[in-house]
């Protein structure tokens, strides 16, 4: 089922990458990631959203709100203004009856003051006695930014976004269907909006910034973890994380944070599009790294493209076993010699980069042998005047001219777009009950700038999972990986994991499935099926007792 990637090819030649340390930056999947800007533009806010989201007032919550729809049962007490409907579906033929809640959680500090309220959706399958029998998962994905739609609506949740077969947006007006491959015949499922994103706000009088940041940002999903867990009577039911892209690192930031503030110790962790130790991704002056960890990326759209020669095109795995070992045993050393590299043998290079990139020889040497992500997605098919995607670079786009330096969107973004907010507003209103008037933020730009706790160093949260998985042994990771994403690159996660310096004994523990689509593998409605079989493997084995 797992193809694992922890060879001896990874580990001889990379430590001394590491020692490089520039100031962190935003994180690859981004609301507004350098490159493409304008990604984020159907979500940004007017000048005044953006200013009450600085002040300190917010919009009272009573204001926003109006009253349930008959139909749903508005829950008392400490729950908010959470209503919770029923319903029942099929996950691989067995019918499911299970209740669905969505509403807002204050949070408040210990003192009682409220701080913020973060909108949740949480299915709980119906009949089940006895929690500890029956996991419970908790979903969020990344930006920072993004709320947890993705996930909710695309992956696990009992339905999902009517996509083509291989993921292509079809013609609006979008819709939902049944979700045939919904994880909640496994576990049970609470998505989770961050501060900003969805219908999660600052309290009343609070400043939404002190939320955006690493660190806060932990603190404050931590909380609604723990009292979810509390006021729900779930402390003794199996416990799972699952997070996507930036997601992917709140989630190993949460598990060391859980352990260590709350005593939760969890039994798994779902890193979907994983991204850890920032120096994989960022394409500084002085690291080298991540040039050669997307080159197997540039192989696979190459590929993907019919941009290299038929010897490869019949298997991509064989491929891209050659391009790792290239990558890894001959280009990583030749870019760690500099400007000392014999001309000899930077003209080999090149060709060996022209022939798996599919790129022009002339053009990998005006690079300097390092390609950066932004000119590949515009380079490799300027000649048909199209750009291939970031999230998903089976995508093409059209830009203004095919004389560029970068691409002017990314067409696997505005594929997503549309779909997954018009059938989010309309599913929370319409079938969930939850009635709210305030914009449900899919991918804001408005936790920006997010605050970093590193001073001259990247971001790298994989030793806190080090740790997590030291302390509980019972700790499991699966890491699920696009072929096709740039932004977070399969072999990146990899060379991470193989760099984790887990113990011999607890390597186990990790286990990898990789898919034939990008950063979202779930659109692809084939690489779905294979993606919840291998998800539903991992959670049945972590609670193995």
């Amino acid at each position: 089922m797992f193809h694992s990637p922890l060879s001896p090819l990874l580990s001889p030649i990379l430590a001394f990458f590491l020692a490089s340390a520039p100031t962190p930056q935003a994180p690859p999947d981004s609301a507004v990631p350098a490159q493409a800007a304008s990604e984020a533009t159907a979500a940004a806010p007017s000048k005044a959203e953006a200013a009450a989201s600085e002040g300190a007032q917010e919009t009272k919550p009573a204001a926003e709100q109006v009253a349930p729809t008959a139909g749903a049962e508005k829950l008392s007490g400490d729950r908010g203004d959470a209503v919770r409907t029923r319903h029942t579906t099929t996950v691989d033929g067995r019918e499911l009856a299970y209740s669905a809640t969505a509403g807002r959680m204050k949070l408040t500090d210990e003192a009682g003051k409220a701080k913020a309220e973060l909108f949740y959706v949480a299915y709980v399958l119906d009949g089940v006695s006895d929690p500890a029998q029956r996991p419970i998962t908790f979903a969020f994905n990344g930006g920072p930014g993004s709320s947890s739609v993705w996930l909710h609506l695309g992956a696990f949740g009992p339905r999902r976004v009517r996509m083509a077969a291989e993921g292509w947006a079809p013609p609006p007006p979008y819709e939902l269907i049944d979700n045939a491959h919904s994880l909640l015949d496994v576990t049970d499922l609470v998505f989770i909006d961050p501060v900003t994103t969805g219908y999660s706000r600052a309290a009343e009088g609070e400043s939404a910034a002190q939320f955006h940041g690493v660190t806060p940002d932990v603190e404050w999903v931590a909380e609604f973890i723990r009292l979810y867990t509390t006021r729900e009577l779930r402390w003794p039911s199996p416990k799972f994380l699952a997070g996507e892209s930036y997601g992917t690192t709140r989630a190993a930031a949460l598990a060391g944070h859980l352990q260590e503030r709350h005593g939760m110790y969890l039994n798994g962790i779902v890193l979907v599009s994983a991204i850890l130790n920032f120096q994989t991704a960022r394409f500084d002056v002085g690291n080298d790294l991540p040039y050669v960890l997307f080159l197997p990326t540039y192989a696979a759209t190459a590929w993907h493209h019919k941009r290299v020669s038929r010897e490869y095109q019949n298997d991509l795995r064989a491929f891209l076993d050659e391009v790792e070992r290239f990558a890894l045993l001959e280009y990583m050393p030749a870019l760690a010699r500099g400007d000392a590299l014999p001309a000899a043998e930077r003209e080999r290079l090149v060709a060996k980069l022209g022939r798996y990139t599919g790129l022009s020889l002339e053009f990998i040497e005006r690079s300097n042998l390092r390609i950066e992500i932004g000119r590949f997605t515009k380079e490799l098919l300027r000649d048909e005047r199209r750009t291939v995607g970031r999230l998903d670079s089976r995508f093409k786009g059209i830009d203004l001219d095919a004389a560029g330096e970068r691409y002017e969107y990314d067409p696997s973004m505005s594929a997503i777009l549309g779909p997954y907010t018009a059938t989010i507003n309309d599913y929370v209103r319409r079938t969930l009950k939850y009635e709210n008037d305030l914009p449900y933020e899919i991918l804001t730009g408005r936790v920006q700038p997010w605050k970093y706790d590193q001073e001259n160093r990247y971001l790298n949260v994989a030793e806190t999972l080090r740790k997590a998985m030291t302390r509980n042994p019972y700790l499991k990771v699966f890491v699920a990986s696009g072929y096709y994403d740039f932004a977070t690159p399969y072999f990146a996660a990899d060379y991470t994991f193989q760099h984790l310096g887990l113990d011999p004994s607890l390597r186990g523990g990790v286990s990898f499935g990789y898919y034939n689509a990008g950063h979202m593998m779930y659109i692809h409605e084939g690489e779905l099926a294979r993606f919840k079989r291998d998800i539903a493997a991992f959670v049945r084995a972590a609670t193995q007792r």
